[in-house]
C-alpha cells in the first residue's frame, strides 16, 4: 500500500480539505468590514435614512451593531475608525462644565448672559401634561401586541429610535408603539374632538394610549410628544427602515390575517395565517371573507398590515410565500358553484416570523436566512 501512496505524483489520493464551517460570529466580523469599507470609500458612516438602499442597509446594520454592547465588543478590534466609539454622556452639570475644551461656557465677561437679575420662569404645566393613567377596561384586546412587539425586538424585526429623532409629534401615529420612562405604550386611537357648530377651534387630536402594565390614558397628542421629548422617549421602528418622501408611489399593501373558523380542521391550528396582498383597503377586500374559499369560508381577524412604496407588491408577496413554502397549509375548499379550490395563501408560521420575515424583505436581507419550520424561526443561513 505504501508503494502506492509513494507513487502519487498527481495527488490522485490527497484528500481534499473540508472548508471550514462559517460561525455566527464570521458573519458578523464580514458584515461589519462591509461598513468599514463604505467608511473608508466614502469618508463618512453609512445613513440608515438614506433613499440609496445599499447605503440604508449598512446604515441600518451599523445601528443594529451599536445598539447591541455584545456585538460591539466582539468588533472592537477590527474598528479602526472608531465607528463603535459612543461619547460619555456627562454624568452632571459640573462635568459638562469642566468638559468644556471649547471655551463655549467660560466667563461672560460682558454680563450679557447674566440672569440673575430676572425673576425665574415657572414652566407651565397643562393639565393635560399630568393626566391621570386608569386601568384599562378592554387591556386584554391589546395584551397580545406588546407581547408581538417585544419578540420582534429581541428577534430583530423592531428596533429602538429616539424619538427626537424619530420625527416629533407627527410620529405619533395610530398602531404606533413608543417607550416612556420604561414602559411601552401603544397608541390605540386618535380623534379630535368635534366642536361646536359655527365655532373655531385649534386642531387639538387626542389619543387613546394604552401602556403594557395595564393602564391608560387619554393625553393629546402634543402632550404625549412632550412627554417623550422630554423624559428621552423611544419609538418603536422597522429594523429596515424606508423614509417615505413626496414623490414616492403607494402601491399596496400585504396584510396577515387570522381566521375566526370553527371548522376542527382550521381551529385546532396554532400560529395559522393568510399572507396577502391588495391594492387597495384591505378592510373592502375581506368583506365577504365567509363566502370566500381563499378566506376558509369564515370570518377573518387582520392581525397586521404593511404599505408599501415604489416596489412591486405582488413580487413580494410571491417571495414570503417562497420563504414558509414547507410550512403551508394543505387543504381544500368547496365554493358557493360546488368547486374544488385549492387556498394557497395560508401558512403555519408564528405572526412575529411573519413580520420579521416582511421586514428583512424590505431591508433586502432575506437572502440570507431560511425558514426552519422545526424551531419556528429565520435563521441565518450557513
Amino acid at each position: 500500500m505504501q508503494w502506492l501512496i509513494d507513487s502519487d505524483v498527481d495527488g490522485l489520493l490527497d484528500v481534499e480539505e473540508k472548508p471550514k464551517k462559517i460561525t455566527p460570529n464570521d458573519r458578523l466580523e464580514k458584515a461589519f468590514l462591509e461598513i468599514i469599507e463604505f467608511r473608508r470609500t466614502h469618508d463618512r458612516v453609512p445613513r440608515s435614512t438614506t433613499r440609496e438602499i445599499a447605503e440604508r442597509k449598512l446604515g441600518a446594520r451599523l445601528d443594529g451593531i451599536l445598539a447591541d454592547e455584545a456585538k460591539s465588543t466582539a468588533l472592537k478590534r477590527l474598528d479602526e475608525f472608531g465607528l463603535l466609539e459612543v461619547a460619555e454622556t456627562p454624568a452632571s452639570i459640573d462635568d459638562l462644565l469642566n468638559s468644556d475644551d471649547f471655551d463655549l461656557l467660560g466667563d461672560d465677561g460682558s454680563g450679557l448672559l447674566d440672569t440673575s437679575g430676572l425673576p425665574a420662569r415657572a414652566r407651565r404645566v397643562a393639565p393635560d401634561d399630568v393626566a391621570t393613567r386608569v386601568k384599562s377596561e378592554d387591556f386584554k384586546q391589546y395584551e397580545h401586541l406588546f407581547v408581538q412587539k417585544h419578540a420582534e425586538l429581541r428577534d430583530g424585526g423592531s428596533r429602538l429610535v429616539r424619538f427626537a429623532v424619530a420625527g416629533g409629534q407627527q410620529a405619533i401615529q395610530q398602531g404606533k408603539f413608543f417607550v416612556l420612562s420604561g414602559i411601552m405604550l401603544f397608541v390605540a386611537e386618535i380623534t379630535d374632538p368635534e366642536a361646536a357648530p359655527g365655532v373655531r377651534t385649534r386642531y387639538k387630536p387626542r389619543t387613546k394610549t394604552i401602556f403594557e402594565n395595564g393602564t391608560e390614558s387619554r393625553l393629546f397628542r402634543r402632550s404625549l410628544a412632550g412627554q417623550l421629548l422630554e423624559q428621552d422617549g423611544y419609538a418603536v421602528v422597522s429594523a429596515g427602515p424606508v423614509e417615505i418622501f413626496p414623490d414616492d408611489e403607494a402601491t399596496g399593501y400585504i396584510y396577515v390575517l387570522k381566521s375566526m373558523s370553527t371548522d376542527p380542521q382550521i381551529s385546532h391550528r396554532e400560529n395559522l395565517y393568510k399572507i396577502g396582498f391588495t391594492r387597495g383597503s384591505v378592510t373592502k377586500r375581506i368583506a365577504n371573507a365567509e363566502k370566500e374559499p381563499t378566506y376558509l369560508m369564515a370570518p377573518v381577524e387582520v392581525v397586521s398590515t404593511y404599505q408599501t412604496y415604489n416596489l412591486k407588491v405582488s413580487a413580494l408577496e410571491d417571495l414570503l410565500h417562497r420563504v414558509f413554502a414547507k410550512v403551508r397549509l394543505d387543504i381544500k375548499q368547496i365554493d358557493g358553484g360546488g368547486r374544488r379550490i385549492d387556498p394557497s395563501e395560508w401558512f403555519v408560521a408564528p405572526v412575529n416570523v411573519i413580520d420579521q420575515a416582511i421586514n428583512l424583505i424590505m431591508s433586502g436581507d432575506i437572502i440570507d436566512y431560511v425558514y426552519d419550520a422545526e424551531t419556528q424561526r429565520l435563521l441565518e443561513r450557513d
